[in-house]
């Protein structure tokens, strides 16, 4: 069996977004679906003395813009503040010195829009996982259809007789058509991990960003992922 799983392209999702991957044969990044404003597409949070905060990649879209046409905000050293932030909050982290610096230089770089940057971070956790899986984009595929019908289309144009979904699929997927289709639907499951966090003085903040695991656990976060 060949399993697809489908998520909009996040910014340095939490570990969740990874064990999906991990747990399929190909990844389609869903990144001409309309961008969510305030969600996390754009950002994700990281841990603090304070408990937890965002760290948003300022962008320019207008209302209805697709993720894959949403472009980053030059006019801001955001690379710079992200990479400040960063080490300030997690300098003391056992793996920081060694991925700080990688994902400083992926931050600095030339991106068209906002899907290249994440999927282009996405590739650089799971190339540190050891996680080998296919990644497309829904963009280059051309695939028609609304929502669940969508979904089964895109299973098809990849040959996927399987399809990994979250939890809350179960909430609006119709699952007659994934059966029509002779497609097979698993569902995720995913436990958040606890682990060593910077600043032990203040409690355990689950499904932070996957930077925090990786700066605290190193190659020890691919146990996580349970595969």
């Amino acid at each position: 069996m060949t399993t697809l799983s489908i998520h909009q392209p996040q910014y340095l999702p939490y570990l969740g977004f990874f064990h999906k991957i991990a747990h399929s044969d190909i990844f389609v990044a869903l990144d001409d679906t309309q961008f969510q404003k305030n969600g996390v597409q754009n950002r994700n949070k990281i841990k603090t003395a304070q408990g937890w905060q965002w760290l948003t990649v300022p962008i320019h879209h207008r209302f209805g813009q697709r993720i894959c046409e949403v472009q980053l905000d030059g006019r801001t050293p955001w690379p710079r503040k992200h990479a400040h932030t960063l080490r300030a909050n997690y300098a003391r982290a056992p793996y920081y010195d060694q991925y700080a610096p990688t994902l400083n230089d992926l931050l600095d770089a030339e991106y068209d829009n906002l899907s290249q940057l994440n999927m282009a971070l996405t590739q650089w956790v799971l190339s540190i996982l050891e996680v080998r899986k296919t990644l497309l984009c829904a963009s280059a595929l051309d695939v028609a259809g609304e929502q669940t019908a969508r979904l089964v289309n895109i299973c098809q144009a990849v040959g996927a007789d399987g399809y990994l979904s979250g939890p809350g699929g179960r909430q609006y997927m119709e699952l007659e058509l994934f059966t029509a289709a002779g497609i097979q639907v698993h569902w995720q499951q995913f436990e958040p991990p606890v682990y060593p966090q910077c600043f032990p003085q203040t409690d355990f903040v689950p499904n932070l960003s996957v930077i925090d695991v990786l700066f605290n656990c190193g190659p020890e976060t691919a146990r996580f992922l349970s595969i």
